[in-house]
């Protein structure tokens, strides 16, 4: 952090504080003393035609990433700050590497990503594995356009804020995936919900074409348990965690939210580029954000047909027809009583149901 003072003629002082990358300063000096990259800027002076070369600002570059000296103590730092960090929300290795590849790049980069993120005791102890359900996948069309077609989930089971919230309304766009974080209590009613939406979401991005909702309670994870027990009162951070998700890279868009919403990502510590407006108006404008919608949804329909493909080698398509019967599967609930008896030793099946009407899909 810089600080300029400026004396004016009436003798009143102006004082402007100016922030400077503090990452980028210690690569900058830690390439002085590192002799492979030092032999490299020498090749970049002599013009000898390499891949390597001298950005504006001084730094030594790989193409157009910074390189980072290998120097275990700044790299350390670097990946704290990625997964650790207040703004990083302790992301996947996948996740990690293709944010970091954006801007920095070291011999072994990806390794060591993989290594950090798989001795994170916070993620072995909190992500928790999935398992594939049963029956072919159905997936949902891609939408057609951003904030078009949602989804919503509660979040509950927190502790109680000081401004009496105990839940967090995700809303996402199933396009670009940003979403918005809102606290709120698990006793609201449907009016008050539907006020809220519209003073936070509709006043953004107008009314939606389709709602995906899932208000199953069992939706609370153990990372969030944990999450709250850290920090205390999760509401304080709850923009934190909104700008992490939306700020970092998604598999399905190949790109971060924000990305796919703004046009690029939003500076931090960490990602401290040097911004320019955007100089395209009126007709190019649209056909630009036209052809980005474009490649998104492409991406999007690309990792639907992935995921479809990987679903299907462990499913099989059952057909039924009118007059057959058949049993239904349920989930047992903890502390639950169902069916005469609680949880594990609850039924998984009930019926036979005879089946009475074939709907297409």
């Amino acid at each position: 952090m810089n600080t300029r003072l400026k004396i004016l003629n009436d003798g009143l002082i102006l004082a402007e504080l100016r922030a400077r990358p503090m990452f980028l300063q210690e690569i900058s000096e830690a390439q002085k003393n590192d002799q492979d990259l030092q032999a490299k800027r020498k090749q970049c002076e002599d013009n000898t035609g390499s891949d390597f070369r001298i950005g504006s600002d001084g730094y030594l570059m790989f193409k157009n990433w910074i390189c980072v000296p290998k120097n275990d103590e700044l790299i350390q730092k670097i990946l704290h700050e990625a997964h650790n960090g207040c703004l990083a929300v302790h992301p996947g290795s996948m996740k990690m590497y293709n944010d970091l590849k954006k801007m920095y790049w070291w011999s072994g980069m990806k390794r060591d990503i993989s290594e950090f993120v798989s001795k994170c005791l916070v993620c072995q102890q909190v992500k928790a594995e999935h398992q594939v359900p049963s029956r072919l996948l159905q997936p949902i069309m891609v939408p057609e356009w951003k904030w078009d077609r949602i989804t919503m989930d509660f979040i509950s089971g927190l502790p109680l804020t000081p401004g009496k919230k105990n839940a967090i309304w995700v809303i996402v766009d199933r396009l670009t995936k940003s979403a918005h974080f809102i606290p709120v209590c698990t006793n609201y009613s449907l009016n008050k919900l539907a006020e809220l939406y519209i003073r936070e979401i509709l006043r953004l991005h107008g009314i939606p074409l389709s709602i995906i909702l899932d208000r199953d309670p069992r939706f609370t994870s153990r990372f969030w348990q944990r999450l709250q027990e850290a920090l205390g009162s999760w509401e304080r951070y709850l923009p934190l965690v909104e700008f992490a998700y939306n700020n970092s890279y998604q598999t399905s868009l190949k790109m971060a939210p924000y990305e796919a919403l703004y046009g690029r990502k939003c500076r931090t510590p960490l990602y401290w580029t040097k911004l320019k407006e955007n100089q395209i108006y009126g007709v190019d404008l649209i056909k630009e954000t036209e052809e980005k919608v474009k490649v998104i949804r492409d991406c999007l329909k690309a990792a639907l047909d992935r995921q479809k493909s990987y679903a299907d080698l462990k499913r099989r398509e059952i057909e039924f027809q009118v007059g057959d019967k058949v049993f239904l599967k349920v989930s047992p609930w903890k502390k639950v009583l169902r069916f005469g008896r609680k949880g594990k030793l609850s039924p998984r099946f009930i019926g036979p149901y005879e089946i009475i009407e074939k709907l297409d899909r």
